[in-house]
């Protein structure tokens, strides 16, 4: 109820108005005055008199959160309403009217509606897309404005393009999204029927097909169980016939179709041919009984012939499969472990399956075990074939393969061994011994030789480095080739045995060609890798050589720790290696001088091993570098960077290897690894290199090191044991001693 308009019960509209200004509604244009701003307000933005308000978009309700444009907010929401409108038909007997149901698409993003009419099968009629997306302007009157999310509801009615359409229904989205509009969403309800769609589907329910058949639904089965093969392993006894014996057979059951195939299982030297299948893939009958002729049994049976025979006569099919014949078949219900299964005529007894046949009746028909039948006999011991002796001419490998074939060929060569232990790179894959001659000749006592055994072929050279005034010339002393080990017969039906790698070892006594020598020394690669395969060299086994000696240790204990007490008086933890010699030969004669090298170098003494000089190892990459023309140092940070995914500055030493690698720099892999050792990492983790700070350590374009001048480090090719470079001086025991005896704590005589 209004107040009267009387003194005092009138306020003033314009308290708190800061805008009066007035709009801009008429214009003139070619002489003309014309009405421009029919839709703007009038003084302040207030509307005039009779002035109604027409958006021209949907008005959503603001909530709190971020003020979004609307093909943000709403991008990908779509309102969906089920709805139906009703077409007339002219000048058609069986229908007047058409009932075609379709679905409405809202966009809220622009407001834009899209109408789609699902595809019935033999409309008649196009469907689809009724009417494409876009803005659709209102009927007239109101042509101006376009359909927005106010006007749809269930139950209400939308005239699009003269078409009126009547929405039943709508998702679950678009019910909760019309509900926070403030719309009150009414009930869903259900199309009217079209009754000639109704017509026609009776009419189709009615009809019967002039010959009915049955349709087998193969296709799930085949879908679910293609490649799926249980295996079985029979045994058929067929010794009762003429020339018959015990076969085997592999039965193979097709999970996808039922069927059966079955292989035998020819041994060698058996006198039969190798045919590929022994009952081709079909279904197994279970009595197969005699075989019909063709044409006798049929799953229908002509009841009645009308009309003179061949063109133009009709007949009638039996419904009722009264004359069908049904055979029963093989399923995998009947084979289980044990039982027998007639094959046309031939008794199969099913003893043994593999492990996914297994796994399949224990899922499907829940059999836990399945205990084989034995049904092999016991064979007699195979003879092994005697290998004819060797017959002088070429190696006994050349003589054997000439043995194997009328057309001699020459012996295979082991590729694989041959690439995986030739040289590649720094790994020369040869063990070098120096040796003595075992001789009592004074002047052959003095003379040393260098035996190197390669890894890739199992060859031995030996050779003796010249020595001036000796009065022998030196060189090569013996061929590369493979020596055979002492005391074989030379004609003999065994193969020959060779000398192998772990035949040789400091301390081993051979005899090449009559020759004998005592290995007295190796060069530092062959230690290493008796050291690295120590599963295979097991004099260079650390583990090994302390169980020896700690089981031989008993009761001298205290006379252990009594000798390094004594041997080492100042208490500085190290005694010299012969020291250390004597002591391991008096508590193990046996240990070879392989195994006692092995301890002293696990604990040898490391205080006086090399620093690397960074300032020199920098300019030597630097020169490297400039030599190759190298210039790429960008690239390779970015490189980098791409793999810090933390923006950490920090990498692992193997990453920026491997992405020096990948980036081809022209650097020597042991050089890299060297600067990668002494570049600066991080505080909490050594593993963890400043990449930036190392890239322009090897910048020598914009960070030039000074100019030193280095000799390269010459290659250990020429090694002839006469440098003393892998002898160990001093032996760290106070690690040896915990690891034999345990914690020292309560022993402070022998603590260093």
């Amino acid at each position: 109820m209004a107040l009267p308009f009387l003194p005092g019960n009138s306020f003033n509209k314009n308290l708190g108005k800061t805008k009066f200004h007035k709009s801009h509604h008429f214009d003139s244009e070619n002489d003309t005055f014309l009405m421009v701003g029919a839709n703007k307000p009038g003084i302040g933005g207030e509307p005039l008199l009779g002035q109604k308000y027409k958006p021209r978009n949907t008005v959503f309700p603001r909530g709190d959160g971020t003020y979004l444009p609307s093909w943000v907010a709403f991008d990908r929401q779509v309102l969906s309403f089920d709805a139906y409108f009703q077409e007339a038909v002219h000048e058609k007997r069986e229908e007047q009217y058409r009932v075609r149901q379709c679905k409405i698409y809202f966009y809220l993003e622009d407001d834009s509606i899209q109408v789609l009419e699902p595809r019935l099968k033999n409309a008649g009629v196009p469907q689809g897309t009724l009417i494409r997306r876009h803005r659709i302007p209102r009927p007239p009157p109101n042509d101006d404005e376009f359909y927005t999310a106010e006007d749809f509801n269930i139950g209400s009615e939308i005239c699009l393009y003269s078409k009126v359409f009547k929405i039943v229904d709508c998702d679950e989205f678009t019910q909760n999204f019309l509900r926070k509009m403030g719309t009150n969403v009414q009930r869903p309800a259900r199309p009217p029927e079209d009754p000639y769609m109704n017509y026609r589907k009776a009419l189709d329910d009615a009809m019967s097909p002039l010959r009915p058949y049955e349709k087998y639904d193969t296709l799930k089965q085949f879908l679910d169980h293609d490649r799926h093969v249980l295996r079985f392993y029979c045994h058929w006894d067929d010794s009762e016939n003429l020339f018959g014996d015990p076969r085997e057979m592999i039965l193979h059951y097709y999970l996808a179709d039922d069927t059966i195939e079955i292989r035998e299982v020819i041994p060698p030297n058996s006198g039969r041919d190798a045919v590929p299948v022994f009952l081709k893939r079909g279904k197994l009958p279970k009595n197969p009984g005699n075989l019909p002729q063709p044409g006798v049994i049929t799953d229908r049976t002509v009841l009645n012939v009308f009309g003179p025979s061949g063109q133009g006569s009709r007949y009638i099919l039996d419904n009722l499969k009264t004359g069908a014949v049904n055979t029963e078949y093989y399923t995998d219900r009947e084979l289980t472990l044990g039982s027998v299964i007639l094959v046309w005529g031939r008794k199969f007894v099913i003893c043994d399956c593999d492990n996914f046949t297994k796994e399949y009746y224990k899922n499907k028909y829940s059999i836990e075990e399945m205990t084989p039948v034995m049904y092999k006999r016991e064979t007699a011991a195979q003879s092994t074939a005697t290998l004819p002796p060797y017959n002088g001419f070429g190696s006994e490998e050349d003589s054997l393969c000439s043995t194997k074939g009328l057309l001699p060929k020459p012996p295979k060569r082991d590729f694989v061994k041959f690439m995986e232990r030739d040289r590649c790179g720094l790994e020369s894959n040869v063990l070098r011994f120096l040796g003595k001659m075992e001789t009592k000749k004074p002047i052959d006592q003095d003379r040393r030789f260098i035996i190197s055994y390669f890894l890739a072929d199992d060859t031995i050279l030996v050779f003796e480095p010249p020595v001036r005034n000796s009065g022998i010339a030196g060189g090569r002393f013996l061929e590369r080739n493979r020596i055979k080990k002492p005391n074989q017969m030379r004609y003999s039906t065994e193969p020959s045995q060779y000398y192998a790698a772990t035949d040789l070892y400091v301390g081993a006594h051979v005899d090449f060609n009559s020759f004998k020598f005592v290995l007295i020394d190796a060069d530092e690669y062959a230690f290493k890798f008796m050291e690295d395969n120590s599963h295979i060299f097991t004099k260079s086994n650390i583990d090994i050589v302390l169980q020896k000696i700690a089981s031989r240790l008993g009761t001298n204990k205290e006379d252990i720790l009594a000798f390094f007490a004594r041997t080492d008086p100042t208490g500085s933890g190290y005694i010299p290696y012969e020291k250390f010699r004597e002591m391991v030969l008096n508590v193990e004669p046996s240990l070879t001088e392989q195994e006692i090298m092995t301890v002293a170098r696990q604990y040898s003494d490391r205080r006086s091993d090399i620093i690397l000089d960074t300032d020199k190892l920098k300019s030597i990459i630097q020169e490297e570098l400039r030599k190759k023309n190298y210039e790429d140092f960008s690239i390779l940070i970015a490189s980098l960077r791409q793999e810090d995914k933390n923006c950490t500055g920090y990498l692992d030493r193997q990453t920026i290897r491997k992405e020096f690698i990948a980036q081809h720099v022209p650097l020597p892999d042991d050089m890299l690894q060297a600067a990668l050792s002494v570049a600066k990492t991080a505080t909490n983790n050594n593993e963890q290199v400043l990449y930036e700070d190392f890239i322009n350590s090897l910048n020598w374009r914009d960070y030039p090191a000074p100019m030193i001048q280095y000799q390269p480090v010459n290659a250990d090719d020429d090694w002839c044991g006469t440098r003393a470079q892998n002898q160990v001086n001093n032996i760290n025991y106070t690690p040896l001693l915990e690891r034999i005896f345990g914690s020292l704590k309560d022993r402070p005589e022998i603590i260093p």
